[in-house]
């Protein structure tokens, strides 16, 4: 078996496990440790990939990262942001989702036809199990707390198994259908989140998923425009509560009714009062901010908000995009670099191989992580691993195709001369 036939074998094997229990059945059964194992397995798999390789081949854009996240653990140290053992802790999982995606991207797994066609009647066959309860949380959306916790649990599930399902099909225009059917079920979980993305999708599905508009015009960007309107109108409630009233209401009588409104005003101070860098690591709005619990709540007076003391912390991860007040207005653009860089790569690669599938199905994911981060942790969760790890194939899917479709046409040049 060669390299590459192992890394494909096994690479699938773990996604199957992750799809199955860092998502589907991970709020069911209640393990919460399943993302860990599924990432430290990644990491060995990664691992004896790179000790097998001769010259050692790694992602620039990988290194990179590695470095920005060594520059402020370093920094992190220097302004005493936590203990050591938080600092650590927290660059773990901050680190977690790119390590799920880089290792991905660069050991390249291709999944073959059987394989392909195994999972996707398992997504099939999952979400038929899942359909009666989505079309009872219609009728009472208790059902969704009782079964996995929370409705948004529900929404990952339906997410994860549609896009699936998606991306080990054909791109035809029947499959197009079948996921827009499979992810309307998601409806049910209530998520104003999750209205936003479905719009997202039925946009990528019906315009820019076609290759020919994937390009920056006035009927594109007036399309672009819509869908934004679109998407803030189904999620204005939330977008007012977290960033109008957060602006013009931080001393109000709500900071004691809602964590979350609270996080999102103080990190607005935070990023002036900490320019560029920000806190430091394992100081806002992270796991090991609470578990460690920083100084930064009781410095910004909001230690005794119900949900952010140091006794009951509960919510302080609640949601992603206060704690980048971590790394400050530097590190704000460095994240969404981040996805500009993804973006771009898969559009110059779906212009090469005149496909537009992978394209459409890595601005999903991108589009499902930043949405959902608005309110919840979701790119340092189980739900980040898998769909990191899920970011990674299609990109490293989407590269293998260019190269092989750039090196024909170079051989037929070479025989044309």
């Amino acid at each position: 078996m060669t390299l590459q036939e192992f890394a494909n074998k096994y690479l699938y094997y773990l996604f199957v496990f992750t799809l199955l229990f860092g998502i589907v059945f991970y709020d069911i059964i209640g393990f919460n440790s399943i993302d860990e194992i599924c990432g430290m397995l990644l990491l060995i798999l990664f691992a004896r990939n790179m000790f097998k390789e001769k010259d050692w081949p790694i992602n620039k854009f990988f290194l990179i990262t590695i470095c920005v996240f060594l520059f402020y653990t370093v920094y992190s140290f220097c302004i005493g942001s936590n203990t050591k053992r938080a600092i650590f802790m927290d660059l773990i999982i901050q680190m977690k989702p790119y390590l799920a995606f880089f290792c991905i991207y660069q050991m390249t797994p291709q999944f073959n036809e059987n394989q392909k066609k195994t999972l996707k009647e398992l997504c099939l066959v999952l979400w038929c199990i899942f359909l009666p309860i989505g079309l009872y949380g219609f009728l009472d959306i208790h059902i969704f707390n009782r079964i996995m916790g929370h409705p948004s649990c529900y929404a990952a599930i339906v997410t994860a198994l549609s896009l699936t399902y998606l991306y080990c099909g054909k791109y035809s225009k029947k499959e197009k259908a079948m996921f827009l059917l499979m992810l309307l079920v998601g409806i049910a979980s209530g998520r104003s989140k999750f209205y936003g993305f479905y719009a997202l999708s039925i946009f990528m599905i019906f315009y820019l998923g076609k290759i020919e508009n994937l390009k920056f015009d006035f009927k594109t960007t007036t399309a672009l425009l819509f869908l934004l309107v679109a998407m803030a109108f189904v999620a204005r409630e939330k977008l007012d509560l977290y960033f109008v009233q957060g602006l013009s209401e931080t001393e109000s009588e709500e900071k004691d009714l809602l964590a979350r409104f609270v996080l999102y005003a103080t990190s607005f101070k935070l990023f002036i009062d900490y320019l560029p860098f920000g806190t430091g690591l394992a100081s806002f709005g992270t796991h090991a901010s609470g578990v460690y619990y920083s100084n930064i709540y009781t410095k910004y007076g909001i230690d005794s908000v119900w949900g952010l003391s140091k006794s009951f912390n509960k919510f302080i991860a609640d949601t992603y995009y206060p704690s980048l007040a971590q790394f400050g207005i530097m590190g704000v653009i460095l994240f969404f670099l981040f996805w500009i860089y993804i973006i771009l790569k898969s559009i110059r690669n779906s212009k090469i191989t005149e496909d537009s599938k992978l394209f459409t199905i890595t601005c999903l994911i991108i589009g499902y992580l930043l949405i959902e981060n608005i309110a919840d942790a979701s790119f340092t969760s189980n739900r980040g691993l898998f769909m990191m790890m899920f970011l990674g194939l299609v990109a490293a899917n989407q590269k293998a195709e260019a190269k092989k479709i750039i090196q024909t046409k170079q051989i037929q040049r070479l025989k044309n001369d």
